[in-house]
């Protein structure tokens, strides 16, 4: 099976969770982050200040951030055919918080 290695060239914040992504194919790419942050990982990124600390990783040329999250670059490259999935997994796991934090409350 060949699967085509995607790098990101560059990275810009362009509005609160929203990065605009060039792709060392040309594809730019813009994706609202935001409805995704969920969870262990992603979550964190919920701080518009950690959010805003994302880089391109100079070896693996994705986009990382301080907190240890990151994604796939192919999988950014190909966002429209993944972003339902995350979308679905992101509200699993919200779901799943919701009766731990109504203890809490």
């Amino acid at each position: 099976m060949n699967h085509p290695i995607c790098r990101i060239t560059s990275v810009q914040n362009c509005a609160p969770y929203t990065l605009n992504l060039s792709f060392d194919d040309g594809l730019t790419r813009t994706i609202d982050f935001e409805p995704i942050l969920e969870g262990e990982l992603f979550g964190p990124l919920r701080d518009p200040a950690l959010f805003a600390k994302v880089s391109i990783d100079p070896e693996i040329h994705t986009v990382v951030w301080p907190s240890g999250a990151d994604f796939d670059p192919a999988t950014l490259h190909d966002w429209p055919q993944h972003e339902a999935g995350f979308h679905a997994a992101a509200k699993r796991w919200k779901q799943s918080m919701e009766p731990l934090i109504s203890k809490r409350a």
